[in-house]
């Protein structure tokens, strides 16, 4: 296994890029199989990923995170192993709508404490593991006092199912008032060239000592400069910025990023990826794919180290660009 450069999420340490898992299921960006799957994440594991990044919502029946179970048979001590609840509702669950502003117009969550253990006791037997290092609510559920979805997994720290405590999705006054209650390791959040973090969430999670995992790192994969058009298996059909129109749009409008990333001999991708490291000490971004050479070209961003001027170079263009349709605000 190839070393990266470390950083910390709270008391936990990762490379310094990480891996999202989500798109080796079907469904996400079209059809796949296990062998590829598996060829993806051992690529992850060889060239130096220490954390790997799933849901029990990801793919049909727990299929993410099982297909991540049965990769790291022997491997489980190499890597972190981050997963979320309370998506992709078991039988017999009441669905609580939770809004979107993509196609679907909503998604069904419940982080009931009622439910909490038996989601973690489901995603061990998937991961094929005693412990989760790092577990968060996927959404905050706007049907269940926060404090008490977080205090339900205090109560799996403290039983030795779970490590530390992540939360996803959620504002900064969600993260202080969770902290009340339990010390929070992570927030994972959108946080790209393409979505800026929220000022209020950075500023808190300074304050508090959180990481943050940073989701589509890449926007869906725009940022590697390569997506002329999208399948109509692909999730990414959903997302306004993605539309046809739009997406001719904003092609020509990343151009000079583009030319930025060919200056300094690197990709786009790799420009995103490195652009976002230089934001934050812990901040740990988490780009997917199912190619083993994306998967290397990725990693290496976290060995990129861009000068001053290039980063300046850099929010300038951004600052110029106003990108077609509204982002995902949700993963």
């Amino acid at each position: 296994m190839t070393a990266l450069p470390t950083r910390t999420l709270g008391p936990l340490t990762s490379s310094a890029v990480a891996f999202g898992a989500m798109v080796l299921s079907p469904g996400i960006y079209g059809e796949t199989d296990e062998q590829r799957g598996t060829t993806a994440l051992h690529a992850a594991l060889d060239e130096g990923a220490t954390h790997i990044d799933t849901a029990d919502g990801y793919g049909p029946d727990g299929h993410n995170e099982r297909l991540i179970g049965a990769a790291l048979t022997g491997r489980r001590d190499e890597v972190l192993i981050a997963t979320k609840f309370g998506f992709r509702l078991p039988e017999g669950v009441e669905p609580h709508p939770f809004p979107v502003n993509y196609g679907f117009g909503e998604l069904a969550v419940n982080a009931d404490p009622r439910h909490v253990r038996g989601y973690a006791e489901a995603s061990l037997r998937n991961l094929r593991t005693d412990r989760i290092d790092l577990y968060y609510p996927h959404y905050p559920d706007p049907q269940i006092p926060f404090e008490d979805t977080v205090g339900a997994v205090a109560d799996l720290i403290r039983a030795g199912l779970v490590r530390h405590l992540g939360l996803s999705n959620v504002t900064a006054d969600q993260l202080r008032r969770a902290h009340a209650v339990h010390p929070v390791a992570a927030v994972q959040v959108q946080w790209s060239m393409w979505q800026p973090v929220d000022a209020e969430l950075l500023t808190a999670a300074r304050e508090l000592g959180v990481g943050i995992v940073a989701w589509g790192p890449l926007g869906t994969g725009f940022l590697t400069g390569t997506v002329e058009e999208v399948a109509e298996d692909d999730l990414r059909r959903h997302l306004p910025r993605f539309g046809a129109a739009n997406l001719k749009a904003n092609r020509d409008r990343f151009a000079p990023l583009r030319t930025i990333a060919a200056d300094l001999g690197i990709t786009p991708g790799q420009l995103a990826l490195s652009w976002l490291l230089h934001q934050y000490a812990h901040v740990v971004p988490i780009p997917g794919s199912r190619t083993p050479a994306h998967i290397t070209e990725n990693l290496a961003a976290a060995r990129i180290a861009l000068p001053a001027h290039s980063l300046a170079r850099v929010d300038a263009a951004l600052k110029a660009i106003a990108f077609e349709g509204t982002a995902a605000v949700v993963d």
